[in-house]
Order: structure tokens, then C-alpha cells, then sequence
């Protein structure tokens, strides 16, 4: 009866680390967000594979805004002008890309200047700090630059005339690791275009 008894136990035990192992151990992830082509990012740490060291998610061609329309001017043909809108940078609230109340005022002073040189278009850069995964702060920043651009449309710019970057958490502001310097690289940036 003991020898019955123990490998009715030892059976028991291997079939409970078997369902335990098969079953027990399966977490979802949490803060999952959609990102474009069907891939998935996680807030927090994580790995940083996804998208090459330096590589820019392209999205001005890609991403439509709007009725179907696209910015199809090519920035090789405009001369960069970072310092004419640079006091205009807009800032993000962690993980959003909802411009605030407080920052309507950037976006008024940057459409008041496309309106007034109709000539010039706008590329727009968007950054995030360094929480989060490559993929999931690319992203993010392509997120705050469209939001940036659809604000801008909504006061009366061409969409055409405008294009967007994200760098991700590439090019910090500010290289600390604290919320303050954070609150710096949570931006958008607007360059204002000039043909050659």
C-alpha cells in the first residue's frame, strides 16, 4: 500500500509542475500600445531591438493626414532654420501625445509664422524621453509630431506643406535621468523650411 501511495504521489507531483509550467506561468503584458505595421510596444524597461541605432521611423510619405492627403516635398531642397521657431518647442506629458491647453500659444506663434511666408514649409521632430522601448518611443514621438501637425492644420495650414520625424529618445535635450530632465526630451520641435 506505501509503494502505491508513493507513486501515486510522484505521479501527482510531475503532472501538477507539468500544468503549472504549461498553464500557471503565461502573464499578459500590461500597458500595450498599437504601433504601426501591426508591431507591439510595452511601457516600462524593456529591450531595445526593433528599429536600428539612429534609424528614423519614416512617415511623411507613409502617413496620410486627413482626406488621403500627403506632404510630398523633399527636405533636401529647403534649407533647415532650427533657431526661427525653437522658442516655439512644445512639451508632452508622459506618454501622451495630447497637446496641452498651456502649449496652444507655441502652436498659434508657429502657424502666425507659416502664414506669413508662404514660401516656407515646416518639418516637425518628435522626441521622448528615455523610458520605454525604441520601438514603443518611436512611436510616441511620431504620435506628438502628427498631433503637432493636425493642430496646425486645424488653424488654417496646409497640411502639404508639413512633414514629421520621430527620433525616439535619440536626441535628448538634456542627458539626466531624473523627471526633470525628462519633462525637457517630452517635446515637439518645429524647423522651419526655406527653399534653396
Amino acid at each position: 500500500m506505501k509503494i502505491i501511495f508513493t507513486k501515486f504521489a510522484q505521479l501527482s507531483l510531475v503532472a501538477v509542475v507539468i500544468l503549472s509550467t504549461a498553464v500557471g506561468c503565461k502573464k499578459s503584458p500590461t500597458g500595450v500600445t498599437t504601433l504601426p505595421k501591426g508591431s507591439a510596444g510595452t511601457v516600462g524597461e524593456g529591450d531595445k531591438s526593433g528599429l536600428a541605432e539612429g534609424e528614423k521611423v519614416k512617415t511623411t510619405d507613409e502617413t496620410k493626414f486627413g482626406g488621403g492627403e500627403t506632404a510630398t516635398w523633399d527636405p533636401a531642397n529647403f534649407n533647415a532654420d532650427r533657431a526661427a521657431l525653437a522658442a516655439y518647442t512644445v512639451h508632452f506629458d508622459f506618454d501622451s501625445s495630447v497637446v496641452k491647453s498651456s502649449e496652444k500659444a507655441n502652436v498659434d506663434a508657429v502657424a502666425a509664422a507659416l502664414k506669413s511666408d508662404n514660401a516656407a514649409k515646416l518639418l516637425i521632430e518628435g522626441h521622448c524621453d528615455e523610458r520605454g522601448t525604441e520601438e514603443y518611443n518611436r512611436a510616441l514621438g511620431e504620435r506628438r509630431a502628427l498631433a503637432l501637425r493636425e493642430s496646425l492644420a486645424g488653424m488654417g495650414v496646409d497640411p502639404q506643406r508639413i512633414r514629421t520625424e520621430s527620433f525616439g529618445e535619440d536626441k535628448p535635450v538634456d542627458p539626466g535621468h531624473d523627471e526633470s530632465a525628462w519633462k525637457k526630451n517630452r517635446r515637439g520641435e518645429f524647423i522651419l523650411m526655406h527653399p534653396k
